[in-house]
């Protein structure tokens, strides 16, 4: 019996410290707007539009211009993302092609085997509304779109 109340008050105390911290440091300045974390600096995504382009069994996503200015050199980015009308769990991540001055993704309009799957994504609550979205994979050298799942709104960056 005084094993189970040691482990009770064990598994309380544990408890009540993690989660009675508070995240203190830096916040993005902007909500639904992913933010790369370089170190205690915030750069933001670039947020564009991608304009889907339905040829056969396929849609090709098109995103304006051929690379990102937001820019990291980490192979597994972290973001943070203060979410009002975007949910953090949603996001989802591809690699980008660049063909003629722009960058693209082209998908099977029904899922089928072969087409471009997201990148696996790890997501944390820090605070309130607050996540930690990191990439659970190293990526390569190149252009990167985070986007809700089901929306055309992109948040670009490459990976040098």
């Amino acid at each position: 019996m005084r094993d189970k109340m040691r482990w009770l008050y064990f598994v309380l105390i544990s408890s009540t410290l993690a989660f009675g911290q508070k995240y203190t440091g830096p916040r993005p300045p902007k909500p639904d707007v992913p933010y790369l974390v370089h170190a205690d600096n915030l750069l933001p995504t670039e947020v564009l539009n991608a304009k889907p382009e339905a040829k056969h069994n396929e849609i090709t996503f098109t995103i304006e211009g051929a690379s990102s200015p937001a820019r990291t050199p980490l192979a597994e980015p972290i973001f943070l993302i203060e979410s009002d009308k975007i949910s953090a769990q949603s996001l989802e991540l591809y690699k980008v092609d660049v063909k003629g001055g722009r960058r693209e993704v082209t998908m099977a309009q029904r899922r089928f085997r072969g087409g471009p799957k997201p990148l696996r994504l790890s997501v944390t609550r820090l605070d309130s509304n607050l996540y930690r979205v990191e990439v659970d994979e190293q990526i390569d050298n190149g252009e990167y779109a985070l986007s809700p799942n089901g929306s055309n709104t992109v948040f670009c960056f490459e990976v040098y």
